[in-house]
């Protein structure tokens, strides 16, 4: 076996005592698919740990818990590895990776699911389809049920169903200590509060158990109209979306490319029921708009292809949505992104719809890179998510009728310069919007270069998080830029 040692920070560390503890593989450099295995989703980031271990038990998880800390190695935890800001990995550390205990076990009697830290939210729905059930879960199906979950949980169902945190019983967590405990509303209750909302901060997740619920008949729709009247639309879809029954979830988006065609416009979503249900739903949302859209998409369909709301992904199957290939030297092939995000508890005025439209349409005139793109996509909240008590859970954000996500996506390797007119672009459109907004971000949006993060992100339950950190991960163990 080779002596597996790196040059750098960790001279002479040896990972050999490392791989005698765990069952999962530790790959090095020295491993020829080591390029791979350091591939993130996205692009922009290429960093090289130390060693990455696949866990394929708690075991070891535990090991690399202790491996890390006793040889004062930073650790990263990579369950999907969608962490926008590249949190999923670091440089001369260790990563460990969670993606091989991806397994989903369905209690069909006691309408539960027990799913391993490294399933995506398609293998969990996967399973618990074939049982008639499901739960709120991620927009995207390779997106991690770790982190969607520790960050809140916004999707498809969480206006019926609430968030995912708010469908989770409990939680198995590996502690800063090498201990394993389970959290839930009778045991270790602190931790299992913090976990909801709270992200990474506090342990290594390795399962969750959630409830589901009956996944009957599903309407999926997608709307677009002319660029001409998305004032109109943004206006309808605003005083409609949050306020609609709670079977009703939409989301809006507004994309553009630099230099390219007008910009699009487009409502997409779902309705738990009839197609007449979900058309009747519909019509009030033409009726605030004052007309009908263009080329209207409406079909009852199955849960699984429900998750293709995500425009453009109508006509594909849930596996081939989304899905990040790889490259012969282990690099991602899709696009690098960069997202930052609001939280908005009031309509938009007209004045800041004006505000919302003139910075899409500004990104027509970056010189940025040949194939990128800019743009915002708008999810309704509101029904169970707003009943639920901003200090119940980590999650404060109980008071918004929307959240946003401003985009910019460029493909790997383009040119610094054309990068950085985009990155100024999104900053100078997210800064326009700071008077109509709530002040507050989506902590599963993670964005770098946000200052105020403490409070955008936790609000008033930002000071319990302190707590909860203090109690389970004392010397920071967990810490990464914006860690608690």
């Amino acid at each position: 076996m080779t002596d597996a040692r790196v040059e750098g920070p960790t001279t002479g560390l040896n990972v050999e005592h490392l791989r005698d503890q765990v069952r999962g593989r530790v790959i090095t450099a020295d491993d020829e698919d080591y390029g791979q295995a350091r591939a993130v989703h996205n692009g922009m980031f290429d960093k090289r740990p130390l060693a990455l271990l696949r866990a394929e038990q708690v075991a070891d998880v535990i090991a690399g818990v202790n491996f890390a800390r006793d040889n004062g190695l930073d650790l990263s935890i990579r369950d999907g590895g969608h962490s926008a800001p590249g949190f999923g990995t670091n440089n001369n550390g260790l990563v460990i990776d969670m993606t091989p205990m991806r397994t989903v076990r369905v209690d069909p009697g006691n309408k539960t699911a027990h799913a391993g830290a490294g399933a995506t939210w398609g293998d969990f729905n996967h399973a618990t389809h074939a049982f008639g059930l499901a739960t709120t879960g991620g927009i995207i199906s390779t997106t991690g049920v770790t982190g969607l979950t520790l960050g809140g949980g916004i999707g498809y169902l969480a206006r019926a169903c609430g968030l995912s945190i708010d469908n989770l019983i409990s939680a198995d967590v590996v502690t800063a200590d090498g201990r394993f405990v389970t959290a839930s509303e009778h045991e270790n209750e602190d931790l299992f509060w913090g976990l909801r909302g709270g992200g990474g901060n506090f342990g290594v997740v390795t399962s969750f158990t959630f409830t589901t619920h009956p996944a009957g008949a599903i309407c999926l729709f997608f709307l677009s109209w002319p660029w001409s009247q998305a004032a109109r639309v943004i206006a309808g879809w605003q005083s409609w979306a949050p306020h609609a029954p709670d079977q009703l979830w939409s989301n809006l988006h507004l994309a553009a490319a630099p230099g390219g065609s007008v910009p699009s416009i487009q409502v997409g979503g779902t309705y738990l029921g009839s197609v007449s249900g979900a058309a009747a739903q519909l019509e009030k949302l033409y009726a605030a708009v004052g007309s009908h859209p263009s080329s209207p998409f409406l079909e009852s369909t199955t849960w699984l292809h429900a998750m293709l709301v995500e425009a453009g992904c109508a006509s594909l199957t849930v596996n081939e949505c989304h899905l990040p290939t790889q490259t012969s030297g282990g690099r991602l092939s899709r696009a690098s992104e960069y997202a930052k995000s609001d939280f908005f508890t009031k309509p938009l005025s007209s004045h800041g719809i004006g505000t919302l439209l003139a910075g899409v349409e500004n990104f027509q005139k970056v010189a940025g890179a040949p194939g990128a793109s800019g743009g915002i996509a708008l999810d309704a909240l509101g029904g169970a998510i707003n009943r639920v008590a901003p200090g119940a859970t980590a999650f404060v954000h109980r008071d918004a009728l929307f959240d946003a996500q401003y985009t910019t996506t460029w493909p790997v390797g383009s040119a610094s310069a054309e990068v950085a007119r985009q990155h100024a672009w999104q900053q100078s459109f997210w800064q326009s919007m700071r008077p109509y907004a709530s002040g507050q971000a989506y902590q599963n949006y993670i964005d770098p270069s946000l200052a105020n993060w403490r409070q955008a992100y936790y609000g008033a339950n930002y000071t319990r998080l302190t707590q909860v950190k203090a109690a389970y991960d004392p010397h920071r163990l967990f810490n990464f830029p914006q860690a608690v």
